[in-house]
């Protein structure tokens, strides 16, 4: 405790929920406790939650949580969804000084922040402001999103349990469709990244792997362009050769000049972020699904028939989370307490696998400690070693999710 100063802690959750977003709030309130956060003498007097995130602190409706039990603190890190609230609120310069002032009013010292991309920026502003004016506050980032797309993580929790809900929910999907044969466009979440809508591939059976046409059968995502002419085409050859088709297709695709499809869809209002809420719509979907009526209806025939499901908010907080997921959810939080305690002044956390994918080692990773210049504002995206042409992914990206996501039933057929 020798670099440790004397204040209080403040946590808060920012950005889409999770189904394990929780579980970090908890692993880091617990991780503070272990070290003996709030104990008398101990440096941290007290550990106050953000309600709604950063807009919270402003408004000062802050709760504490210094003496929650653990029988609660237990039964909050299983619900899903963030806790204290959650905020779109995209702190600028400006906004990130009254921040700062905030922590001033009420002695806090130690600012821990759960989010993605944008989060870990408010953390990395609010940091160098501090250390501008030469107020000590230590400021770390947990990471958190569902579209897996943080910079310098392997996987970033909440990704693993939605890629499970949308494993299942494409797995029955494809029962349904080739029980009432047709052509089902599913739309997932991932606005620049694909890994969501890429794990939609994880709904195949894997016992049938090789010359297996289970759905679905084409994958887009927003790593690889989207052209319209070509999904036609794609379509209308399974189509013809199975008598149906089964389509994922992520929220975010773009055309040739980097141009959101959906977007350009959907005149809806934009968040802070000057994000259109892509999956609150299911225009998309709507849009693909008159696409392939018109181009594939036969010359004086009968329209296929077509239908489209935009998964939506659902994905994110669906509790059946994945035992992986919650167990490293609620250690990056705990690992931030970890890093607090240590005497870091600052950083985001990061998962690291320690076993090669796909390797005959069992699933295992590390916690590590990141500059928040590595993760803040930044996007990561699918690599090509995990694609496989225009409308698949590769048997790397499988062996990659399998393990994070864990068991999933098996449906007999006939």
């Amino acid at each position: 405790m020798s670099n440790m100063i004397e204040g209080n802690a403040v946590i808060g959750q920012s950005g889409g929920p999770t189904a394990v977003i929780n579980q970090s709030l908890v692993g880091a309130i617990k991780g503070l406790g272990h070290h003996g956060a709030t104990r008398p003498g101990h440096p941290i007097t007290r550990i106050l939650g953000m309600r709604h995130g950063v807009r919270g602190l402003l408004e000062d409706d802050l709760i504490d949580m210094t003496d929650f039990e653990d029988a609660r603190l237990d039964r909050l890190a299983q619900t899903p969804s963030a806790g204290l609230g959650s905020t779109r609120d995209k702190p600028d310069q400006a906004y990130c000084e009254k921040i700062l002032k905030a922590c001033e009013k009420h002695n806090i010292r130690y600012f821990f922040y759960i989010g993605g991309n944008d989060s870990s920026d408010t953390c990395r502003i609010v940091n160098e402001l501090s250390n501008a004016i030469g107020y000590d506050l230590r400021c770390f980032h947990i990471p958190k999103t569902v579209d897996n797309d943080l910079v310098g993580n392997d996987h970033t929790p909440g990704f693993p349990s939605a890629a499970r809900f949308v494993a299942l929910a494409c797995r029955a999907d494809f029962m349904d469709n080739i029980s009432l044969p047709g052509i089902k466009i599913n739309v997932i979440m991932g606005r620049h990244a694909g890994f969501l809508t890429a794990a939609s591939a994880l709904a195949r059976r894997r016992d049938r792997h090789e010359g297996s046409t289970d759905g679905p059968q084409l994958i887009y995502v927003p790593e690889v362009v989207f052209e319209t002419e070509r999904f036609v085409q794609d379509v209308a050859e399974v189509f013809d050769a199975k008598g149906r088709c089964h389509i994922a297709v992520s929220e975010g695709i773009c055309d040739a000049q980097g141009n959101s499809i959906g977007a350009q869809l959907i005149a809806g209002q934009t968040d802070d972020h000057g994000n259109v809420q892509l999956s609150g719509s299911g225009a998309l979907g709507d849009v693909l699904s008159d696409l392939l009526k018109e181009k594939l209806t036969p010359a004086g025939g009968t329209p296929p028939r077509v239908r489209a499901d935009t998964f939506g908010y659902v994905q994110r907080c669906w509790p059946d989370a994945s035992r992986v997921d919650a167990a490293e959810a609620h250690g990056v939080g705990r690992f931030a307490a970890e890093l607090a305690a240590s005497g870091e002044v600052d950083g985001s956390v990061a998962i690291e696998r320690v076993s090669p994918i796909g390797s005959a080692q069992p699933y295992a990773v590390q916690y590590k400690r990141v500059d928040l210049s590595v993760v803040a504002g930044k996007t990561r995206h699918m690599p090509e070693y995990f694609l496989d042409g225009h409308n698949n992914v590769s048997e790397m990206f499988l062996e990659y999710c399998e393990p994070m996501i864990g068991r999933l039933p098996v449906f007999e057929r006939l």
